[in-house]
């Protein structure tokens, strides 16, 4: 997928889940189904998602080779990379969660505003810098992902936008 089509998905995707969020009675926040997270944790979960992304986007790229390497592979196209998450996530024990959302708190109310702004402001973000990398550091920078390893930054992005998806629709469900 080119990174224009991936800015714009990104962009999709994130607009899809900020509206909806806005939309739902502020009551809604703070619930969940039982034993899962709340609407304000799924915002909260998403946002500690794409913000160590961006973070790590922000890096001279050298520092992301020295430290992660570089691919050995080619780059998956997004079905791949959709299906190989789907897989993973019925692999996995239930309860696996990135570190960065192990024990996460219940935003309050008062927070959702704050959320909303955050995800808007992260999601923009990331379109940017998405279009001012270059294919080579795209096709060829490495990040890890908590479930799914080390994985281009191409097919992060594309995750990324399927993630933000993958919990409107849960949310949806729910509501």
């Amino acid at each position: 997928m080119e990174k224009e089509a991936i800015a714009e998905l990104l962009d999709e995707k994130h607009q899809m889940l900020i509206d909806w969020l806005a939309s739902q009675d502020d009551e809604k926040w703070e619930q969940g189904p039982e034993g899962k997270w709340t609407t304000g944790q799924q915002a909260l979960h998403l946002l500690q998602s794409i913000k160590p992304l961006n973070d790590a986007l922000s890096l001279p790229k050298f520092i992301l080779r020295y430290k992660f390497g570089k691919a050995n592979r080619p780059v998956r196209d997004y079905q791949t990379v959709v299906t190989r998450y789907q897989e993973r996530l019925k692999d996995v024990q239930e309860g696996m969660v990135s570190p960065y959302s192990k024990g996460m708190r219940i935003p309050k109310l008062n927070d959702k505003k704050y959320l909303l702004n955050r995800l808007q402001v992260e999601s923009k973000k990331l379109q940017y810098k998405t279009r001012r990398l270059s294919d080579v550091n795209l096709d060829s920078v490495i990040l890890p992902h908590p479930l799914m390893g080390k994985m281009p930054v191409r097919e992060l992005l594309m995750w990324t936008a399927h993630h933000v998806e993958h919990h409107t629709k849960q949310l949806e469900q729910h509501y």
